[in-house]
């Protein structure tokens, strides 16, 4: 296992060393958060007010924010993970491959390597988003998540980052080059925040449209953070007000329904296990076919 500590700690130093690729990779987060603090979050504010004549603007921005943060976070253990498989790519295109096949690293251990350390950058960078995600909601929203929920997010968030890693590292498995590599990572860092309902509320799309997006799982997983995120703001928006409080769930992907189907917790925790396990299984055979 030293050779592959030694390979993990090359990727990480290589990717955090690259700091452009640091910050691409946190660029969809960045998007999103720029986005809302300048423009989108007044829209949601000002809509909700109307709905909800009785709560304050306070808690109305702080459910704002929350949800907003909810997305940041699941589109941080994407472009992360993806991000740090940079390396992958650039030692194939520049023939590195050929020299690890001759020294006594084994190829299972450079896989073995790549994953680690991909899965790794995602947790601690998406670690870091949580932990601002906190501080913000606090000091600005004057709104503490609970402990439970803190470590329901941080659950939530490590299972989300394995099995986006392991989809990703299948993807990137099929690039050749550094070029291809920089127009996937731009392209989905920019589309993830639609295909989320990071963006724009599934709610507000054709119902077809929303329908398909809550029945992949990068929307699923969304909704698992919404609703740890949400826990503590919606009820104080809503009041007493079931009915509403539903009509805003659905309309804001805390609730992800697939036309008239419910997708439960347990299911989509169910979809990122499996993908993790699948997708691991797989970019593990492709690398290693690459290398040998």
């Amino acid at each position: 296992m030293r050779a592959v500590g030694s390979i993990v700690g090359r990727n990480l130093r290589l990717f955090f060393r690259d700091r452009m690729n640091v910050f691409f990779s946190l660029l969809g987060a960045i998007i999103l958060f720029v986005l809302y603090t300048l423009f989108l979050a007044r829209l949601q504010i000002d809509g909700l007010g109307e709905t909800f004549p009785d709560a304050s603007e306070q808690q109305i921005r702080a459910f704002v924010d929350s949800w907003m943060f909810a997305g940041i976070v699941m589109l941080t253990t994407i472009t992360t993970g993806l991000g740090a498989l940079s390396s992958l790519v650039q030692d194939g295109e520049s023939g590195r491959f050929r020299d690890f096949l001759v020294s006594p690293v084994r190829p299972w251990q450079l896989v073995l390597g790549y994953l680690t350390a991909a899965v790794l950058v995602s947790i601690l960078m998406s670690m870091l988003v949580v932990v601002l995600s906190i501080l913000y909601l606090g000091i600005v929203d004057d709104f503490w998540l609970s402990p439970e929920a803190v470590a329901r997010i941080v659950g939530i968030t490590v299972l989300c980052s394995i099995g986006f890693t392991a989809l990703s590292a299948f993807v990137v498995s099929f690039i050749r080059t550094s070029a291809a590599f920089s127009g996937l990572a731009t392209v989905i860092g920019t589309v993830l925040g639609f295909v989320a309902g990071a963006y724009i509320p599934v709610g507000s799309l054709p119902e077809a449209v929303s329908s398909g997006i809550n029945a992949l799982p990068f929307a699923e997983s969304a909704m698992l953070l919404r609703r740890q995120f949400t826990e503590g703001t919606l009820a104080p928006m809503v009041g007493e007000n079931t009915a509403a409080a539903e009509g805003v769930r659905e309309f804001y992907g805390i609730d992800a329904l697939i036309g008239d189907y419910l997708v439960p917790a347990a299911l989509a925790f169910g979809v990122l296990v499996t993908m993790a396990l699948v997708f691991t299984l797989l970019s593990a055979a492709r690398i290693r076919s690459r290398i040998r």
